[in-house]
């Protein structure tokens, strides 16, 4: 069949089975492409390769992790070069730059595939969601093996055999989705850690969002499968999981019978061997006192939380549709300090959002001062076709929009030095999570606020736990001892 004008094979989702069953046909299509990926072991005379390229946010390096675990048990030998025989694009679109990075990246690939013309090139991710970037690709690159999205990435053994039977592009691209399954491979980058999906897509529409349109409505995984994958990966030697989602903090919704965000972390807190618990991303609006009781009382649960703002005024959070204003967001901010005083505290700010004036990053700017953030993630807005926002006009010029961004960036530098001066000469538990970038006597490990700490060590120390003295400030990061 054809898609948007092309004559390009496209696969639909029309019949889908249950999640038992089609986890048993992905199964089985594992085999059937271990066998093609044989055949081409045969002909190239080595065993083939393939690199999986992330873009983009946790959920999607979990994904990852997916599609690397189904390639290496189908019998591709991994690789972080590109020069592998098969390359897959995991794609974000949050901002426009994600996308042509992308598009730039595919020119390379393309080079190569001139002179290799047995080379695949496949993408996923949220940025094939978009039905023009689908038109773009399938029109001016058709170099490209297989396109397929956020919400049948599970039918990614299934793809791969059509993918190597194939002499055409295949797309395989669903609108929506109300399956979740996730037994599939696994590939993990850490043995120590791992992130656990809960929860995908997301209702809130904000207004300069793209998400629910690319991941869907907001749906939950039954929380005994959470359990029961956390088990398992306790018994794999992981101690430190983190709870994945757009937004956590609505986990349950639409299920009957289910618990509720802070009921499932006082679950995955029982499980044995599970030493550290982390999630994101939390919205404010839904974010309930009893996680806020939960999260005070537990000895597991790591004192940082993500807690986007996105805008310090309330004129432009209303533009946002937030659903918050400045007001209860730092009255929530407030509870969450009293209840627990030493919590790391981070966030996301947009500056440049249309009909936003310097007037309002200046309540911005102040937000910053008054909250006192570990740390802020700051964005100048890019406009995503599709969303409300992408129309409104806008008040300011690049010049005043550059203007206000570095002026919040140098608060956001300033304040979050002051504040992560607190844990200056302090004894703290650190997770070793790999050697030292610089310097190969040191390691780096990470603390509970989510602070990085590098001191001397060595690779057997990868995994576990240690108790650090935080000797030397360095603004965003500790020297340490161990003690």
């Amino acid at each position: 069949m054809s898609l948007l004008g092309t004559d390009y094979s496209a696969y639909t989702s029309t019949d889908r089975l249950p999640s038992a069953e089609e986890l048993a046909r992905q199964e089985e299509m594992i085999g059937r492409a271990g066998e093609l990926v044989l055949g081409l072991k045969e002909k190239l005379g080595r065993v083939p390769t393939a690199c999986v390229v992330t873009f983009g946010c946790q959920m999607n390096a979990r994904d990852s992790e997916k599609l690397c675990g189904i390639l290496e048990r189908c019998g591709y030998a991994l690789s972080e070069d590109e020069e592998a025989d098969l390359v897959l694009y995991n794609t974000c679109t949050v901002r426009d730059n994600a996308n042509q990075r992308v598009y730039g990246r595919l020119g390379h690939l393309h080079a190569m595939k001139k002179k290799h013309p047995e080379k695949r090139i496949a993408l996923c991710g949220c940025m094939v969601q978009e039905p023009s970037v689908i038109e773009r690709i399938t029109t001016t690159m058709p170099f490209v093996d297989l396109i397929f999205g956020t919400h049948n990435i599970y039918k990614f053994p299934e793809l791969l055999v059509r993918m190597l039977e194939a002499d055409h592009m295949i797309v395989d691209v669903w609108k929506d989705t109300p399956e979740i399954v996730e037994d599939l491979p696994v590939k993990r980058k850490y043995a120590f850690k791992s992130g656990v999906n809960i929860m995908f897509g997301c209702n809130n529409f904000c207004t300069y969002c793209i998400v629910p349109y690319v991941r869907g409505r907001e749906r939950s995984r039954a929380s005994k499968d959470i359990l029961r994958e956390v088990e398992r990966l306790a018994a794999d030697g992981v101690s430190e999981v983190m709870l994945l989602g757009q937004n956590v903090n609505s986990y349950g919704k639409g299920l009957e019978g289910e618990v509720s965000f802070p009921q499932l972390l006082k679950e995955v807190e029982k499980v044995d061997g599970i030493r550290r618990i982390r999630f994101m991303t939390s919205h404010p609006k839904d974010l309930s006192p009893e996680l806020i009781e939960v999260m005070a009382a537990s000895e597991k649960i790591c004192s940082h939380l993500h807690l986007p703002v996105q805008s310090g005024s309330s004129r432009v959070l209303k533009m946002m549709n937030r659903c918050y204003d400045r007001e209860g967001y730092m009255d929530l901010l407030a509870r969450l300090k009293d209840a627990m005083p030493d919590l790391s505290v981070t966030t996301d700010i947009i500056v440049g959002f249309p009909g936003e004036t310097p007037e309002d990053i200046e309540e911005t700017i102040s937000l910053v001062r008054e909250a006192q953030y570990d740390n802020a993630f700051t964005f100048i807005y890019s406009p995503r076709t599709g969303t409300p926002a992408a129309s409104m006009p806008r008040c300011m010029s690049d010049e005043e929009i550059k203007d206000g961004f570095e002026r919040l960036l140098s608060v956001v530098q300033e304040t979050a030095r002051m504040r992560v001066r607190r844990f200056e000469g302090r004894t703290e538990e650190a997770l070793v999570e790999g050697m030292n970038d610089q310097d190969p006597a040191m390691v780096t490990g990470r603390l509970g606020s989510n602070l990085l700490v590098h001191f001397a060590g060595d690779e057997s120390m990868i995994g576990k736990y240690y108790p650090v003295k935080l000797r030397e400030n360095k603004g965003f990061y500790f020297v340490g001892e161990r003690e």
